[in-house]
């Protein structure tokens, strides 16, 4: 069996979502089922609906996976496959996930930080196509990078190359990854909702989501538009920021980056053209990413296409 016929099981873990998928070394997408993490009921449980769902896929399968490839979200030792307390994913301390799913199918497993198998997904199959510097950014419940330089991932010396969500980025702000004004607080839907809550306490308490402010945007709401307008000046400094330091052709945007469209983005843009050195800025494309709502179910292939060269493109 040669590499183009082999099916990989790919697992996209995020602090809301979890999706199981089977998908060829082509990144295309055979079956696939999603369940809510709901991460406060303890990794125990969610590892248990997690299993039970692999065992559902491999038994949908054809033949025998070739390995598993998981896409979650930092910080990780990605090679060693132990996650080490993600803040969407409370809880899952010292996890040695590699080695669990290891013992439990008997494949081998692949791990990557989301924000790499995002960038990895684009570079392979989307706007990041043909480019040798790009940049994807993760917008969810949490906020990361994936780096593609030279053509090459480049995760650091410890795997926490990336982690631009832990970046102060103001005096003050959300809360989101443990300190306040953070670029998580300013660029996740986590914290933008956290942001609209402490702007105005009075429409908006703690149980709104960055979907209703923009809903109410989208219906004419001025504070929403304040919100938003708030939310992409510290966004447009982060991306600045990213721009100055690493010089990318391209910073490909996931998640509400690319739901939310200009209500985040028109001011975001604004301020990266304002703060980045004009150099970086004018060979700079903000995009978004090409594949759309399919990227969680393809990024969850490519640690494999990337750590076990299972790509076949």
């Amino acid at each position: 069996m040669n590499i183009a016929e082999k099916l990989i099981l790919g697992l996209d873990i995020g602090g809301t979502k979890t999706a199981v998928v089977l998908g060829s070394p082509r990144g295309e997408i055979i079956w696939r089922k999603q369940f809510p993490t709901r991460p406060e009921r303890g990794f125990k449980i969610v590892f248990s609906e997690l299993t039970a769902n692999i065992a559902i896929a491999l038994r949908s399968a054809q033949q025998t996976a070739a390995a598993i490839s998981v896409s979650i979200g930092g910080p990780l030792e990605v090679l060693q496959g132990v996650i080490k307390s993600p803040p969407n994913l409370p809880g899952w301390t010292n996890v040695s996930l590699k080695k669990l799913l290891a013992e439990r199918f008997s494949l081998p497993v692949f791990i990557e930080h989301d924000g790499n198998a995002g960038a990895l997904a684009e570079f392979y199959f989307g706007a990041g196509k043909g480019f040798r510097n790009m940049i994807f950014i993760t917008m969810g419940t949490g906020f990361g990078a994936g780096l593609i330089l030279n053509g090459q991932l480049y995760r650091g010396t410890s795997d926490t190359a990336g982690e631009i969500g832990h970046i102060r980025i103001a005096e003050d702000g959300p809360r989101c990854y443990g300190k306040a004004g953070s670029l998580e607080g300013y660029g996740s839907g986590t914290g933008i909702a956290k942001l609209a809550q402490m702007m105005y306490p009075e429409i908006w308490n703690a149980s709104a989501t960055v979907i209703e402010i923009h809903n109410a945007y989208k219906s004419g709401s001025n504070e929403a538009r304040a919100v938003f307008e708030r939310a992409g000046f510290y966004l447009g400094r982060g991306l600045a920021m990213l721009a100055d330091t690493l010089n990318p052709e391209r910073i490909i945007l996931g998640g509400i980056g690319m739901r939310l469209g200009e209500a985040l983005l028109a001011s975001a843009k604004r301020v990266f053209r304002e703060e980045a050195l004009p150099r970086a800025a004018e060979v700079c494309e903000i995009v978004p990413a090409q594949l759309g709502e399919a990227i969680g179910d393809i990024a969850a292939l490519c640690a494999a296409f990337d750590q076990g060269k299972l790509l076949a493109i």
